[in-house]
């Protein structure tokens, strides 16, 4: 019996544990089988469709999902509403889902077709998707809103042939003319409306022309109208816009069309700016078509702004703007993910989007529509939370987002497990192309070993109670099973049956607080614990209502506000809804919203009349209520505008210029913004001749600055103001301002003349400049502009009114030399200019000049308490001649609104150390446009404040460099020359352009032998920036060439020059014929090839007589006897140098300004000043040349040193002489330019000082060197000076050239340095006389007492050196005798070598 007790107790054992196991097994299983996510999206989408009435069409839809899972259906919906198809002939749904219409209707009452589709696609049993919405437009009937009309066209000038047609049929929309399609081009372009521009017109563009709407079921033309073209009569037409830029809104990479046309004569000049910037031209994204209209592809998003269109005729400007807003279509930043999750949890949908405008964001649960409320919430801006889930809320969430740019959608799947079904333990891949999987966190679930749950938590209790949240406490369960417990507590509002659950935070922790409930509102509570076994029995229910909360006011309700009168505002509301107790007080807040500073105001009733405000001035109003709580909630703000009134300032900045002698013209500026008191509607002029009461008026348009007042009489005084009007009134006039008529018309086809006189008096830092006018009083004079500068007088410009006769530049720096000059102008342009120069006087003179004592600046005493300077002073650079300089003043409140009548004083100078002037302007804003500025020039900026007599300091300063532009002019100081012993080979010199505007980055040469020929017949060589001249070859004998040339810089090409004319030699060189003649003498020895022409002065005949040989040997013996004389006097005046020297000494403490005077013939030599009399020279630094070393580039460049004629080989027979002209040679290209060179002579005469001649003109001609010395200087690097002394003294930096008379060969004066002239030059750039050109170079000038000296002792030796003897005539060539050996001859010219360069050192010692 024992045994079969035993036995049973094990069988049951045995099925117990066996039962155990599978339970366990079972559970395993079942936890590991989670649901998942069916792959189901859209593949296609519908889009905006445009369809033709009578046509079909077709919607696309098709999607994606598990073939194992069940049918999708796919259904549509229009406007929102599900549409029914069963019985509709007309409309079926495709197999692939697709929407197909056999023929869309479409009438003027019945648009059945027309409106938003949206495709929904189902699958049972899991849920649905919704695509995204599609608009199916209809085109209508064509029709014509305006026709072309006929136009006439002068030629040159634009048109707009109108056709304005339906918005949608505009790319239906074609042209023709004369019956034929028009294609449209740069110069014919369609705009956006469908009209046609037709820009730059010519005379076939006449014809007959019309619109066209085609291929939208019917086709319909416009009217034809006719087009004329008329010759350009030359007569003046105002500045109009045929069409204008409108407001226009584009997607992001669309192109737009922004239409501009302006016609006018002259030919208005049209430019764009986007913003304050200027908006230049694109390779393939910006660019300007026919006409001046903007077109701009592939637009972003920075491309949102104002574009404003300027045109420009040089008399008028006219301006339009308009705003370019930019679209971006919706896209998703982050889409929502799938989600696992169990009931009761609270889960979040994270959905982000971007876009302009702002996409709005809406939710759909399975096709339809979530309604936030309690459970459904949306959180940070665009998530989805869902609280307390329970099994119907799986299914598809979309998140799908709309602007006006477009609409997208994205969907996500939620699948809700069983508690006993296991979370998977990592993400499972994603099953559709735009969502990702996602688990929600959690414990439960889990495959966990078999075991006893706990049993449920004990005294739960809610152990605090407030109005929006609930705290609970709890004992553990009697049974727990397990050390670690948590813990969950679920709960719901009373009468619901969705719960939501909250865990504590850790292990064992047994008390947590519930928030965010509602107050006064009964919940159910249970908590549920949990061991490593998994959840166990849940407590009972505890119901816990929350607290009543203490409530303050609501908004009031019903806000209204309207404005009396232009200085007050009546404001009413009504009692808030909500609240417990009396409402005590009401506190209105209100804003000016040009100012931004909320104030309040305490109000007893429930409306007020607020007063004292400004006129015309935006306000926001809101009210917020008060009781024994305290303050409630605010009401919205309300805005409301004061009334206007009239202005209550008058116009500013009234100008008046006389345009003829019947005419005046008038200009202003609106009243400052807080005088105007409403929109301007107009202006009212009113003027009066001369001090008469009775007064004429005319009336302008709000927007117009300027007005033309004609019909007046000559030779009278008007008087004119300037009032302001608006809706209510016209306000304050300005004062009056009087201009005087011309007695007669005057002329203004052409510049004024050149100014009669002008005379400067220099002080020590300013110089007072006089003029008298033009003697043509026949000319407009509207102005005259001054030029003024160290060494240049391009370096400042002021510009002063046609009655001013004298003014004086200050600021300038004592004891420089300034080059001025005045030129009168008009609208014509500027006249020719004056000349004269000034140096300042030193600063240690201690005259006192009586015109400063007069005009003695006055010196304000110092206010103790100086204002804050301003900050952040930026300069923002616009185009090449325009800054606008932008600042902040802290003494200003945050707005930066100016209320008070201070003003700010903007300075700006360049850091050009010649030019230190400084220029001001004034301005009552907190920016201010610079105008008329260098281009390529650096400006620093300072803001100084002054408010009464209290000025601040000068603030820190910002920099701005302006842009480049082309050059404005052409190279100066063109010269044209042959190069020696090549007569076809010519050589170009010339300076850079005086107005380079930014860095030359090269030259072209044109050459032509017809001066009137096409430019583009003209032969073109191209050099290098920084080349000054240059050599072309291969030329025609006995021909005139015509040269000009053109500087270019990044910019572009400036002007080009005028032509200079040079003809080449009839014959080849006379060197060449000389060794023909000379060919039965015997050769000299040298190195092989080398040729040794002679001198044609010196030519060497052959046949000669003896008697001419035996004068020829005479000549020599006689000269190189006076040459003696000359060395013996020389030596002489040498030891009378220590009794000079102290003579020199007084004679230059007498200089009080640098200048010397040279002693010659009892005259005093003062050299000229070249500006005077050279307008476009200009004086370059040798230290600043853009080359060190520049050399002359040929073409072809020679590839041997036999390529290159040598420029004195008439003495390369002599070694000695060829070893000394090479270390002269070496000597020039190694050795600094300030080392004296040796002397050149010739191999016939010794060089002698020649005389100096004074031309009635007042220019210097001073000796040059002979042919042959003038041939190798000419190939010295150009600004490099050939003279000993070419550095001892600034004034002897001028070359002072002069022409040898015909049959007298010039020699190079040791005193006056000079510059070689070549053998035959063409040159420009003067005043009405031809100048030989001339290396102008301006080196660093040494102390005063030894110039002096140096100049004293050279002036000495020529004074006492008798004048040269007259040699023979070139034409005469004297024969050498035949008996007369070579070696004698060169051993004689060696021997006068010897004897000059004792000379030489002579006359140049210091």
């Amino acid at each position: 019996m024992a045994e079969r007790g035993a036995l049973s107790l094990l069988s049951l054992l045995c099925l117990t544990f066996l039962r155990t196991e599978t339970t366990a097994a079972k559970h395993v299983d079942k936890g590991s089988a989670a649901q998942p996510f069916t792959p189901f999206w859209f593949t296609v989408e519908p889009e905006d469709t445009l369809a033709i009435r009578g046509n079909s069409a077709l919607l696309n839809c098709s999607t994606h999902s598990d073939p194992a899972a069940a049918a999708v259906r796919v259904e549509w919906k229009k406007d929102g509403t599900f549409m029914s198809l069963v019985s509709d002939e007309r409309r079926s749904v495709l197999p692939d889902g697709s929407l197909f219409f056999a023929h869309v209707v479409h009438s003027k009452h019945n648009k059945p077709d027309e409106g938003t589709y949206q495709c929904v696609a189902t699958i049972d049993n899991i849920g649905s998707i919704s695509s995204r919405t599609a608009r199916l437009a209809v085109a209508g009937m064509p029709r014509f809103a305006s026709q072309p009309s006929p136009a006439a066209v002068h030629l040159g000038s634009s048109q707009v042939m109108a056709c304005e047609v339906n918005g949608d049929l505009v790319p239906f929309a074609r042209w023709e003319k004369d019956r034929l399609p028009l294609e449209p081009s740069a110069r014919l372009v369609q705009l956006p409306s469908g009209a046609l521009v037709i820009s730059n017109a010519t005379e076939a563009d006449a014809g007959l022309y019309r619109c066209l709407v085609e291929n939208v079921g019917s086709s319909k033309a416009s009217d034809e109208a006719q087009l004329q073209t008329l010759p350009e009569t030359g007569e003046e037409r105002k500045l109009e816009f045929l069409v204008q830029p409108a407001p226009v809104t584009k997607a992001v990479g669309a192109d737009v069309l922004l239409p501009c046309l302006v016609t006018g004569f002259p030919a208005p000049r049209l430019r764009w700016m986007f913003g304050d910037k200027h908006l230049e031209e694109s390779e393939g994204r910006v660019e300007l078509l026919g006409g001046g209209s903007l077109q701009i592809s592939n637009l972003t998003e920075e491309d949102a702004g104002v574009y404003t269109c300027a045109a420009d005729s040089g008399n008028a400007t006219v301006e339009a703007q308009a705003q370019l807003t930019m679209q971006v279509p919706p896209r998703f930043v982050k889409r929502p993910d799938n989600i696992y999750a169990y009931e009761s949890m609270d889960i979040v949908f994270e959905c982000e989007v971007s876009g302009s405008p702002a996409p709005t964001v809406k939710w759909v649960k399975n096709g339809d529509a979530v309604i936030p409320s309690d459970y459904f919430k949306i959180i940070k801006e665009h998530n989805l939370q869902v609280l307390g889930l329970v099994k119907s809320d799986e299914g598809f969430y979309q998140c799908l987002a709309e602007n006006d740019a477009g609409n997208i959608q994205s969907s996500a799947q939620l699948v809700i497990l069983d508690h006993d079904v296991a979370l998977p333990s990592f993400p499972p891949p994603s099953l559709t192309p735009n969502t990702a999987d996602h688990v929600t966190p959690g414990s439960r679930g889990a495959a966990r070993p078999a075991g006893p749950a706990p049993s449920p938590p004990r005294d739960v209790v809610a152990s605090l109670v407030s109005t929006r949240f609930i705290k609970l406490t709890w004992r553990p369960p009697a049974e727990p099973h397990g050390d670690e417990l948590t813990f969950s507590v679920f709960y719901s509002q009373e009468g619901t049956s969705r719960e939501r659950v909250v865990n504590t935070s850790r292990p064992g922790e047994m008390q947590v607080t519930i928030q965010n409930l509602m107050p006064d509102t009964k919940y159910r509570f249970r908590v549920v614990a949990h061991n490593g076994n998994g959840q166990g029995e849940s407590s009972a229910a505890l119901k816990v209502a929350t607290q009543a909360e203490v409530q303050v006011p609501g908004p009031a309700p019903n806000l209204q506000a309207a404005s009396n009168s232009p200085t007050s505002v009546s404001l009413s509301w009504d009692k808030p809804l909500t609240g417990n107790g009396e409402m005590l007080t009401y506190k209105l807040y209100y804003t000016d919203k040009s100012f931004g500073s909320e104030q309040d105001v305490d109000v007893d009733a429930q409306s007020y009349a607020m007063t004292g405000l400004k006129k015309n001035t935006e306000y926001s109003f809101r009210v917020v209520a008060n009781n024994q709580h305290g303050p409630g909630v605010s009401t919205d703000d309300i805005v409301v505008r004061t009334l206007s009134d009239v202005p209550s300032a008058p116009p500013q900045n009234l100008t008046v210029e006389v345009q003829n002698s019947k005419s005046i013209m008038l200009r202003w500026q609106p009243p400052p913004l807080s005088g105007q008191n409403g929109e301007i509607t107009s202006y009212k002029i009113r003027y009066r001749k001369g001090y008469r009461r009775s007064e004429a008026a005319e009336v302008t348009a709000g927007t117009q600055l300027v007005k033309l007042i004609d019909g007046l009489e000559r030779g009278t005084e008007y008087s004119f103001r300037v009032s302001a009007m608006t809706v209510n009134g016209t306000g304050p006039a300005t004062e009056w301002t009087a201009a005087e008529t011309f007695e007669s018309d005057l002329d203004e086809s052409r510049v004024p003349d050149q100014p009669s006189s002008l005379h400067v008096r220099p002080l020590v830092s300013s110089i007072v400049v006089s003029w008298t006018p033009p003697e043509n009083q026949d000319i407009v004079v509207r102005g005259y502009s001054i030029g003024y500068g160290i060494g240049s007088p391009h370096t400042q410009t002021i510009k002063v009114d046609y009655k001013q006769r004298y003014y004086t530049i200050e600021n300038l720096d004592p004891s420089s030399h300034y080059v001025i000059t005045l030129k009168a102008y008009n609208n014509m342009g500027e006249g020719i200019p004056v000349y004269e120069s000034a140096n300042t006087r030193p600063q240690s003179d201690l005259d006192v000049d009586p015109y400063e004592l007069s005009h003695a600046p006055y010196t304000p005493v110092p206010d103790p308490s100086p204002m804050m300077p301003p900050v952040g002073v930026q300069a923002s650079v616009l185009t090449h001649d325009t800054i606008k300089v932008t600042w902040a003043d802290n003494s200003l409140p945050k707005n930066q609104k100016i209320t008070d009548n201070r003003f700010y004083t903007v300075r700006w100078k360049t850091n050009i150390p010649a030019n230190t002037k400084v220029k001001t302007a004034n301005a009552t804003s907190l920016s201010h446009m610079v105008t008329g500025l260098k281009p390529n020039t650096l400006y620093e900026f300072s803001v100084m404040v002054t408010k009464g007599r209290r000025s601040s300091t000068w603030s820190m300063t910002a920099q701005g460099t302006t842009f480049e532009t082309t050059p404005s002019s052409s190279p100066k100081d063109v010269t044209v020359v042959s190069k020696e012993n090549k007569p076809r080979t010519i050589i170009v010199n010339w300076q850079p352009p005086s107005e380079a505007n930014g860095k030359i980055t090269g030259y072209i040469i044109y050459y032509s032998t017809d001066v009137n020929a096409e430019v583009h017949d003209w032969v073109i060589e191209p050099v290098v920036g920084n080349r000054l001249t240059h050599q072309i070859q291969d030329l025609t004998l006995d021909t005139t060439y015509y040269f000009k040339i053109q500087a270019r810089n990044s910019k572009g090409m400036g002007p080009m020059s005028e032509a200079v004319h040079f003809r080449t030699p009839k014959t080849e060189s006379s060197d060449k014929m000389a060794n023909d003649q000379a060919s039965n003498l015997p050769p000299k020895p040298g190195p092989p090839g080398n040729s040794h022409p002679q001198d044609p002065g010196t030519a060497v005949g052959v046949g000669g007589n003896g008697e001419s040989h035996i004068l020829v040997i005479v000549i020599i013996i006689s000269v190189g006897a006076f040459t003696i004389i000359v060395v013996v006097v020389g030596a002489f005046l040498c030891t009378r140098r220590t009794t000079s020297h102290q003579k020199k000494k007084r004679a230059a403490s007498k200089s009080s300004n640098g200048s010397h005077k040279y002693k010659g013939n009892s005259k005093d030599l003062k050299p000229p000043d070249l500006w005077i009399h050279h307008e476009r020279l200009e004086l370059k630094p040798m230290d600043k040349s853009p080359d060190p070393n520049p050399v002359m580039t040929e073409t072809p460049i020679p590839r041997t040193s036999q390529d290159i004629t040598p420029a004195d080989a008439g003495l390369d027979g002599n070694p000695h002489l060829q070893q000394r002209r090479n270390s002269y040679r070496e000597s020039v290209r190694n050795a600094p330019s300030s080392e004296p060179l040796p002397a050149a002579t010739t191999s016939s005469q010794v060089s002698c000082p020649s005389e100096i001649m004074v031309d009635p003109e007042g220019s210097y001609h001073g000796s040059t060197t002979t042919e042959e010395e003038a041939s190798y200087s000419g190939n010295l690097p150009p600004h490099r000076s050939a003279h000993p002394h070419a550095h001892a003294h600034p004034l002897k930096s001028f070359g002072v050239p002069a022409i040898a008379a015909p049959g007298h060969p010039a020699y190079e004066s040791p005193a006056l340095p000079s510059t070689p002239l070549l053998a035959q030059t063409a040159s420009i750039g003067t005043l009405g006389r031809t100048r030989t050109p001339m290396v102008v170079t301006v080196p660093n000038a040494p102390d005063v007492p030894e110039t002096s000296k140096m100049l004293e002792d050279v002036d000495s030796v020529l004074a006492s050196l008798p004048p040269c003897p007259s040699p023979a005539p070139r034409s005469n060539p004297v024969p050498l005798p035949q008996s007369y050996e070579p070696d004698e001859l060169t051993e004689e010219m060696a021997h006068l070598e010897g004897l000059m360069k004792d000379l030489n050192a002579i006359t140049t010692a210091p």
